[in-house]
Parts: structure tokens; sequence; C-alpha cells
């Protein structure tokens, strides 16, 4: 963990990659350690854990100042953290000194483990001086990876993990696992209105957040195929008067879809003031074009939505349509995505499912937060079934050709330092090989889909409430247990 504070650590948690052995899937090839906290640091850190389980929020609070006078942040942020990390539980002591004591943490949101390393202030023994969260890939000593389960029991066993999330309101939303178009497991668990009483479905419409970028990096790589589009080429070839011409000149294609441009984010107090005149790429290149790149493209990676807004705006200026025609004429449709779109929260759909986030402990409304419509860098809206008919139609040809799908997974920007930045489309997961992919989260929203390339598994889990756990936790879940290639 870079830094302490704790505002900083809900940014990192997503990084988590490890596994964890549960009753259902693996058992620990040692016992676990008994040990009990027994140093000043173990018992503060202890004392923290169980503050981040309180609904009391002056309580809270007070117990936070007690304990740590001088947290960084201000007690909003403090809630804000407390609601991410409430399920975190204690598995064992790690290293333990006079004024500092590593604890490992299981996080259920991401199926695997963190370190947090609580050190004790010098002048008050008593007194936190700091918490960091060091996400880790690695386990415990004498626990061992959950087992890759067979079909059947894969499916009983994300069946009782998303009820039992569900339950607990830590998951409302649609699962489907695939292989190679047979449907393993398609369920829903949780409300789509909970004031209404209307629960979800498979056929639930659920907005997906960042996921929209795959149809973004898809659009661009058709016109790359068509001749129309060069990756290599800057921005300004094909936004002409593009107000700040170090963006234009000096920022390519491949920058954009690699988050190498420097482009920055369209999210913060300026989207909150505006965002009702925001809704169509147009929009947003002519509100945000003025501002400098935060560092020399080319030269690192940071991400950035506006990236995505800006390759959204090339879709239209390149081939004369609006991106959601472009979408809905060239993705959709061969695909068979019949729920899927980028609409105006103002427009009803019955289908579409309302969106809640945790505050305080509970789950409220999360509607004011959500901008006009889906935008190329997401935010749209679609079902896993959807999801699963997009994987096919990339796969099998009827979005691009193979070759094409090959530039895709395998494009990228090499930065000075030598390090490859890939094409933000997908990954490479351990004993599974490389899949195709995004997820998505932001306020009442949580998305992911991967497909495995090798093996032909499909996982989307999409929700109608914010991460962590939701979605992407249950995603996770399933990729921990699936069948090797």
């Amino acid at each position: 963990m870079r830094s302490t504070a704790i505002g900083h650590a809900i940014l990192m948690f997503g990084a988590l990659a490890a596994t964890h052995p549960s009753a259902l899937n693996a058992q620990p090839s040692a016992p676990a350690s008994q040990a009990q906290p027994d140093s000043p640091a173990a018992r503060a850190g202890m004392t923290w854990l169980s503050a981040n389980k309180m609904t009391d929020d002056a309580a809270f609070i007070a117990t936070m100042r007690d304990l740590w006078p001088t947290a960084p942040g201000t007690p909003d942020q403090w809630i804000a953290a407390r609601d991410r990390f409430r399920y975190l539980s204690f598995d064992r002591l790690g290293a333990v000194s006079a004024d500092k004591t590593e604890l490992w943490l299981f996080d259920p949101d991401v199926d695997g483990y963190v370190i947090a390393t609580v050190t004790m202030r010098a002048d008050d023994p008593g007194k936190v001086d700091g918490i960091g969260l060091r996400p880790t890939p690695d386990l415990p000593p004498g626990m061992v990876a959950p087992a890759r389960l067979a079909e059947p029991a894969l499916i009983a066993a994300v069946r009782e993990k998303a009820a039992h999330d569900a339950a607990e309101d830590r998951f409302s939303g649609a699962v489907l696992i695939a292989r190679r178009g047979k449907t393993l497991l398609a369920q829903a668990y949780g409300m789509a209105d909970r004031e209404a009483g209307k629960p979800n479905t498979v056929d639930t419409q659920f907005r997906f957040g960042s996921m929209g970028k795959m149809f973004t990096a898809v659009a661009i790589m058709q016109l790359i195929e068509s001749g129309k589009v060069d990756a290599n080429a800057p921005i300004g070839r094909y936004l002409p008067g593009y107000a700040n011409q170090e963006i234009a000149k000096g920022v390519t294609v491949a920058n954009l879809l690699t988050h190498t441009g420097g482009t920055g984010d369209i999210f913060g107090p300026e989207f909150d003031h505006n965002k009702s005149s925001l809704a169509d790429p147009k929009d947003y290149v002519a509100f945000y074009e003025k501002r400098a790149p935060l560092f020399p493209p080319g030269s690192r990676a940071a991400y950035s939505n506006f990236g995505f807004m800006l390759l959204g705006r090339i879709v239209e200026t390149v081939s004369g349509q609006r991106y959601d025609d472009y979408i809905a004429r060239h993705i959709f449709a061969p695909a068979g995505m019949r729920s899927t779109g980028n609409l105006p929260e103002t427009t009803m759909l019955p289908q579409r499912a309302q969106p809640y986030m945790m505050v305080s402990a509970k789950l409220k409304r999360a509607n004011g937060t959500l901008p006009v419509r889906g935008t190329p860098a997401g935010g749209g809206y679609s079902t896993v079934g959807d999801f699963e008919r997009f994987a096919k139609a990339l796969t099998t040809g009827r979005l691009m050709k193979p070759a094409t799908l090959q530039a895709l997974l395998q494009g990228g920007v090499k930065l000075p330092d030598g390090t490859f930045m890939p094409y933000d489309f997908g990954g490479t997961a351990p004993e599974l090989g490389r899949f195709i992919g995004h997820g998505g989260g932001a306020p009442g929203m949580n998305g992911e889909l991967m497909h495995f390339i090798d093996s032909g598994y499909t996982i989307v889990a999409l929700a109608n409430i914010s991460p962590p756990a939701s979605a992407d936790g249950l995603a996770t879940f399933v990729m921990h247990r699936l069948p090797a290639k």
C-alpha cells in the first residue's frame, strides 16, 4: 500500500487477485494459526476491524478519533471506508514487533487477502500512527488455493455464494456461466426495485459502468480493419480543431486504448456541476478539450475515462454516425444484443433495474449520481445474456476478422521504461490463460465479463448495487474455481 490514507486504500483493493480456501472448495494444508493479538499494534488493528462493523456513525467516528487521532481524511471519508472494509476478517498474525504488527485479513469481496500493517506512535504507544493496507496474491502460511471444480460442483458453489451474498445485501443482480454456447447457470438474485418489491430476473437490464469501453474498443478496431483509422496516428487527424494541440499532435489512438495519453478523467466537481449538459461525446470533448495532458503522452499509464470519450468521438467523425447509432448497427445488431443500449436515464425502461449504493451501512437509491446517459466510457445497460452473446459474436467473426481480434488482444504501447501496456480489453488469469472482457463499477452499478479463449468458458455478473462485493466479487469467485484450461 503506497498510502495510509483510508480513501486511497479503497482504490487499491480492486487489485487483489489472491484466493481463499473455503469449506466448499479447499482446506488448509496446515491448521490456521490460533495466535491472538498480543501487542499494542495488533490490539489496535483488531479494534479498527471491529470499528468497521459498527452501524452507529457517531460511535464509529468517536472510536476512530480515540484510536487514530491523526487519521487522514474526513469523518465522511472514514464512514465510506468503513462501508468498504466492513467484511474484512482476521485470519492470523504476520510479523510482530513492539510498535508494528502485520495482520493477514481475508477480503470476501475479491476472494483474496490483504495484509494490514498497523504502526503505533512513538510518542504515544497507545495510539495508531498509520494503517497500511497491501493487497497480496499470496496466501497465509499453511493455506492452499481453492480447488478447480468440475462443472456440477462449480455451479453448486456459485449458487451458494450468490445466495449468501444476496441474503446479506452484498449482491443484487444476475450471474451467467456458459461454455461454448451452452448455458451452465443463469440465475438472478435480489431486487430490481426495492421500493416496489420487484425482483431481479435474468432479463433485467443492469447498468454496467466501464464495461461499455469494450464496445468503443471494438468500434475502433472495426474502423482500423476497414482502413479508416490508424492506431498509430495522432488523434488530431480525426478530431480537427481539437483545442489542445499538445494532445491533438502527441496522443495517438493507441495511447487512448491503453490509457497512456495523459488525457485524464471526466469525474469530479466539474462533472457534478455540469453533468446535466453532458450527454453526447461531442459535449464531453467540448467541455474538456482545453486541458493539457497530465503527463507527456506515452510516458506512463493512468486510467482515463476521457480517453475513451475521445475514442467515441473519433468513431463519430470517421463513420459519420452518432456513436450510439454506430454501435447499435455494427455491434449490437450482428451480435443479437436486443436489450443493450445507452438511452437516457429519463427514458422509461421497464426492465432497467433501480440503482442502489451503500450509505452508512444501508442501501439507498443512487439515481442522483448517474450521468445523463451511457457513453463511450461506459454507463449504459445490458443483460447477462446479451454480454454472453457479445463474447460469442466477437469470437466467431461476426464483429471483426480473427486477425483483427488478435490485434485487439495483442496490441499495445511500450513505455519508455520498457513496460508494455496492452489495449484495455481483457487480461490473463493463472491456469486459465487469456480472457476477453472488462469490469465496471460506479454508484448503483457493477459488472464483469470474462470469456476465456482456450477453455471457452464465459462468466457474466451484473448488479444494481455498488462495489465492493456485488458482481465483480462473484465473478472473481467463479474464476478462482473454474476448471483449468
